[in-house]
């Protein structure tokens, strides 16, 4: 089955999308990835992300205009993906959406919120989607977050010692599969959430995020900001749990300031970098990891990730390139397989991992022009994830 896996993270930069041809081969689910790409979001619509997002308040307009504005932005992109990556034909398109609210509640997640219609993406491409895939798992008691563990949990099956895949979006999540135990997973606390709003805040809206790290490697950690961020009771609370921007904000950032005063802004980057890097690295002790597998935008960020080697000596670092998932396309792969799951009958959340009280099926479907036929379910679930050729 060719599946496209659509995304938007909570930078909220632009509509990622991957290709895959996937097929169940017994425990093996089979992925051989059609390449990806990425377009950002028209300005007006970001903006009126941005301007829509916690702490602020949202109409019921504005939140009628990112349901339709964002559902077309992820149109376009799929329409794109089906001529580009796959030669004109795909079976089914998978569409994450973007969040604009996770409500949890004394650690406890009440509701969560992804805004971009599907009924755009498959006018557009006459194909069916599968979108609003954290609501179930919500439902079931879970956290809805974070359900890239399903991928993760399947590429690290194979491999040796306590691995843990990390990705560095807005938001830092973890899974860890280890010998003899159900994987878990959780959110870690921020990663270029705080550090985004932070360049915007400095440059008053000219540079949207730190380039290469370069304002952190100029600046130092400031250990009073440090001690004021850490001191966060998110971090103390037992995993599963999850996190996201409606907490992680700059008004947050600029209440840590008012008490932790740092006069260089360079330096305020250099912390938050730290910040991230030390989170991590525990949420990793904790654990016993012993390898850690990398994707995601933070990937990217030189000093981060050196941050995070020190934090971490006797842990293996890398790229989930080495497993033959792209670390800019990971997150996009990952909910293409969740759909296609979804449409085979099979569970894609991992209760150890959300808190759920049972394995659901995740999503709801929307038909393609075409009148919905789906595969026969399948019987078990897949327990490794095998990565053939691709782009």
């Amino acid at each position: 089955m060719r599946v496209i896996g659509l995304m938007s993270g909570t930078s909220y930069d632009a509509v990622e999308a991957a290709a895959a041809d996937l097929e169940l081969q017994g425990e093996a689910l089979v992925m051989r990835p059609l390449g990806h790409l990425s377009a950002p979001y028209p300005d007006e619509l970001r903006d009126l992300i941005a301007s829509s997002l916690p702490p602020s308040a949202a109409t019921l307009r504005d939140v009628a205009r990112l349901d339709t504005g964002v559902g077309q932005a992820f149109a376009d992109v799929a329409g794109r993906a089906v001529r580009e990556l796959c030669g004109g034909g795909a079976d089914l398109v998978v569409s994450h959406g973007q969040t604009m609210y996770h409500w949890v509640e004394d650690g406890a997640v009440r509701g969560t919120l992804q805004l971009g219609q599907p009924a755009w993406i498959a006018e557009a491409t006459g194909l069916p989607v599968v979108s609003d895939l954290r609501s179930r798992d919500v439902a079931a008691g879970g956290q809805g977050a974070p359900l890239v563990a399903m991928t993760d949990a399947l590429a690290l099956a194979a491999l040796p010692g306590v691995p843990a895949a990390l990705n560095l979006g807005g938001i830092a999540n973890v899974t860890v599969v280890a010998p003899g135990a159900a994987p878990l997973a959780f959110d870690t606390g921020p990663a270029n959430a705080l550090m985004d709003a932070a360049v915007r805040h400095f440059t008053n809206g000219a540079a949207e995020y730190d380039e290469d790290g370069r304002r952190a490697g100029a600046g130092r950690v400031d250990p009073a900001l440090l001690r004021v961020l850490l001191d966060d009771p998110y971090y103390g609370r037992p995993a599963p749990k999850s996190t996201g921007k409606e907490r992680f904000h700059l008004p947050y950032l600029l209440e840590a300031l008012a008490a932790a005063p740092v006069a260089e802004p360079d330096d305020v980057l250099a912390t938050l970098a730290g910040l991230t890097a030390v989170t991590v690295a525990d949420a990793c002790r904790a654990h016993g990891v012993t390898r850690l597998v990398v994707s995601g935008g933070g990937a990217h960020n030189p000093v981060l990730m050196g941050m995070l080697a020190e934090e971490l000596p006797g842990v293996a670092l890398g790229s989930s390139d080495a497993l033959g998932l792209p670390s800019d396309a990971k997150e996009a792969l990952a909910f293409a397989l969740l759909g296609f799951l979804t449409v085979n009958g099979l569970p894609g959340a991992i209760p150890s991992g959300t808190g759920a009280r049972r394995a659901s099926l995740l999503g709801s479907i929307t038909p393609g022009r075409e009148p919905l036929r789906l595969p026969e379910p399948a019987g078990e679930p897949p327990r490794m994830l095998r990565i053939t050729g691709g782009h």
